[in-house]
């Protein structure tokens, strides 16, 4: 966690409304009780963790305190993971190929309808005269795609 998201606008921004709300005498001391706070909030957090790693035998991240996170590392095997996930990966597969033949079908009808959509030249069109102009292709509709 840093300032790594912040542009050079941004905190600019971020200085002046400082300096607007506190104050050039007050703004140094604004910074650094606003860190020290920081601080104290994280070692807190690393305390808590800490405790609760002790408490629980096994070693806690903070991400592991939600509670699904939780159960599906303490309380579930691997294997008992594999087996919940199994079906929805067999859907998932299925819904796939699905799309896939779906995708497949679609881009052999845009092709189909390309083809004919744009005749080869024949030679009774090239004997017309250049005066009468050549009827425009007729432009394939949504209706005779699907």
């Amino acid at each position: 966690m840093g300032l790594e998201n912040l542009g050079g606008w941004e905190f600019i921004v971020i200085i002046l409304v400082g300096l607007f709300i506190f104050g050039p005498d007050r703004l140094p001391k604004a910074i650094s009780d606003g860190m020290r706070m920081l601080r104290n909030v994280r070692q807190m957090a690393r305390n808590a963790t800490g405790d609760l790693s002790r408490e629980l035998g096994t070693d806690i991240q903070l991400e592991d305190l939600h509670p699904k996170a939780f159960l599906r590392k303490h309380l579930l095997s691997e294997a008992d993971e594999a087996a919940l996930r199994r079906p929805l990966q067999d859907i998932v597969g299925e819904v796939r190929g699905v799309a896939d033949s779906v995708k497949r079908d679609a881009e052999a009808a845009a092709k189909g309808i390309n083809a004919t959509a744009t005749p080869a030249a024949t030679p009774t069109s090239l004997t017309k005269s250049a005066a009468t102009p050549a009827p425009a292709p007729a432009r394939p509709s949504w209706d005779d795609v699907t």
